[in-house]
């Protein structure tokens, strides 16, 4: 069954590169995100994953976790960490999955239900679907999705981006326009009527469009 904007995120338990977990469980009341890679050493994801290494801090001043996932075993990860600081500068200090049994990427729709197999034999190539990234809220609901080809790094900076639209989306009734940044202007919500929105915004609104009401981003 495919996933989509809103559902549930599957929960699961699986062994980590910092011990087993339970997914829910370990979201608790944080937002997640949770990013797949197709196979240990591979040269993108090493970058990927050291990016995310390096700007870890600012997820967490935004009450987000990472967990990355691999098809591969937590004894592999183990080795790749190490490749990953020493080429990336950056100590990899989220858990990682292993993935060996490709339970949670079948969960997560990233391969096939009825894929045989585990990890053994697979290359990143058999495995090259399992390139998403899920932002899960703390009601655990999948908020965001996105998949990229092998050979095209991720752009985590937009992740951070959509993170912070989100959070503010879900506690103001606005929503936000095109290549929108913190502390840029906003748009009151298409399911606020002008009535509710004297009440919301009693500055007022630029509106070049009725249904095109724009706001200073609240606090």
């Amino acid at each position: 069954m495919s996933l989509r904007i809103n559902d549930t995120a599957p929960d699961f338990s699986a062994d980590t590169t910092q011990g087993p977990i339970q997914f829910h469980q370990w979201i608790g009341d944080s937002w997640a995100v949770l990013f797949s890679h197709p196979k240990d050493f591979t040269p993108v994801c090493t970058t990927e994953l050291g990016y995310m290494a390096r700007i870890e801090p600012e997820f967490r001043q935004r009450n987000v976790k990472l967990i990355g996932l691999s098809v591969d075993p937590v004894t592999s990860h183990s080795r790749w960490l190490g490749d990953i600081e020493e080429t990336q500068g950056a100590k990899v200090n989220y858990p990682i999955i292993g993935d060996s049994d490709l339970e949670v990427s079948k969960l997560y729709n990233m391969l096939p239900a009825e894929e045989p197999g585990t990890s053994e034999g697979r290359t990143a190539a058999t495995n090259q679907t399992v390139r998403s990234v899920f932002v899960i809220g703390p009601d655990k609901k999948i908020r965001m999705m996105m998949t990229y080809p092998m050979t095209t790094g991720r752009n985590f900076d937009e992740i951070l981006r959509a993170i912070d639209s989100m959070q503010l989306t879900a506690k103001f009734k606005v929503a936000t326009p095109a290549n929108w940044k913190q502390g840029e202007d906003v748009i009151i919500s298409g399911s606020v009527s002008d009535e509710e929105a004297k009440k919301l915004f009693p500055q007022g609104w630029k509106a070049p469009k009725p249904y095109l009401r724009v706001v200073p981003q609240p606090r």
